[in-house]
């Protein structure tokens, strides 16, 4: 039984060059252990709060540090309860969200160090989660919204893999990312191919729909149409179009390229407009919730009571504790919704939520494109657990 010893943060530079925060763990049997914590640029008001990072990393030290030393690395529960007393908000605005969540994922990467078990193996025994899928691999591969400084309106333009498995699904990305280079290069010169925040292409385009006529065009020459969906993450808190003018493009989008998946195409609290579309498209696309939700129970029971989504995007910051994280993971399997563990724009290089998106047996994961040092870390990470640990 291995116990807290100490706990530090300090500051690291996210992709962006911001500042965020990295939590270390030492446990008593000398296992030290990192988690180093993301930011989002599209946040949702209803997301947990995040503190200044100096603010941070003074909580951490003076006030949760001191109420965890000398717990069982093994007890996530109680140690992620702690913090969330300790805080004593709904939106974790006094200790901050960034302080409790890099200190409880660096407490689930330590417990899993104890056992000399991989930190997905860990949380799916812990959890005792029934997994019987590898999840769907969801390329950023063209950038628009705040995530560039391009024209589009849309943040996302998204591939989703149908690979045998995530190395086959890595593998065809990656061809298909480079052709789209290419083709951009070729198509729109070569400035088309600079990098939005995610390390998906961020030319301008003649209208937001061209990167699906872009991308189907190259699935097809490429004879991959049979292995890629397409989808979008509108993240429509960021744009001024009225419901009405948006629920077209949709449906426009819809009939033209069959997508599979679509994401916070409405604002945040548009519950009506979110059932609306669902009932429309819903049978055979996915219409997921991401700011709409907040990896927040009480917001997801909103959107159930009102049957806004079929889907719903987990991301640990938004709500602060791996095990708040698994409580809405667990909720949403249960009602049947698809689950996508998803990455933010302000990333860092620790790979944790590859372990959760396949620990949990999640239907999806969105790491963005293959470029970029903080996003190949994570499909390096793929590529290991399945070379490596799956065996």
């Amino acid at each position: 039984m291995a116990r807290i010893k100490k706990i530090r943060a300090y500051k690291i530079l996210d992709s962006r060059g911001e500042w965020t925060i990295e939590t270390e763990i030492t446990l008593d049997n000398g296992i030290v252990s990192k988690s180093s914590v993301p930011q989002g640029k599209s946040i949702g008001s209803f997301e947990a709060y995040f503190v200044p990072p100096d603010t941070a990393i003074n909580n951490i030290s003076k006030k949760i540090e001191q109420n965890l030393l000398g717990i069982d690395i093994e007890e996530q529960e109680d140690i992620d309860n702690r913090m969330v007393d300790l805080d004593g908000t709904d939106n974790k605005s006094n200790l901050g969200a960034n302080s409790i969540l890099g200190v409880s994922l660096s407490c689930a990467r330590a417990a899993a160090l104890s056992l000399n078990v991989p930190v997905w193996k860990y949380l799916r025994s812990k959890y005792e989660l029934r997994v019987n899928n590898n999840p769907r691999l969801f390329l950023n591969v063209i950038n628009g919204g705040l995530h560039a400084g391009n024209n589009l309106r849309f943040q996302e333009y998204i591939l989703i893999s149908k690979g045998k498995n995530l190395t086959e699904s890595v593998e065809m990305g990656v061809f298909l990312y480079q052709a789209v280079r290419k083709y951009l290069i070729k198509h729109l010169g070569r400035s088309s191919s600079s990098l939005g925040d995610e390390g998906g292409f961020a030319p301008n385009f003649s209208n937001d729909l061209q990167p699906f006529e872009i991308l189907q065009e190259i699935i097809g020459d490429e004879g991959l149409t049979e292995k890629f969906d397409l989808g979008m993450d509108a993240a429509a808190n960021n744009i001024d179009s009225p419901s009405q003018e948006l629920t077209k493009t949709y449906l426009k989008i819809k009939d033209r390229f069959n997508i599979f998946y679509l994401e916070d195409h409405f604002k945040e609290d548009d519950f009506e407009d979110f059932s609306k579309l669902k009932r429309t498209i819903g049978g055979n696309t996915i219409v997921a919730g991401d700011d709409l939700t907040t990896t927040n129970i009480k917001r997801m029971k909103i959107a159930r009571e009102k049957d806004s989504i079929n889907g719903i995007i987990i991301k640990p910051n938004q709500i602060g504790t791996l095990t708040e994280t698994i409580q809405a993971i667990k909720l949403a399997k249960e009602w049947g919704w698809l689950v996508i563990v998803s990455h933010r724009s302000g990333e860092t290089s620790d790979t944790f939520i590859v372990d959760l998106a396949l620990g949990t047996g999640a239907d999806g994961i969105k790491i963005g494109a293959p470029a970029r040092g903080e996003r190949i870390a994570k499909f390096n990470r793929i590529l290991e657990i399945e070379r490596d640990e799956l065996s």
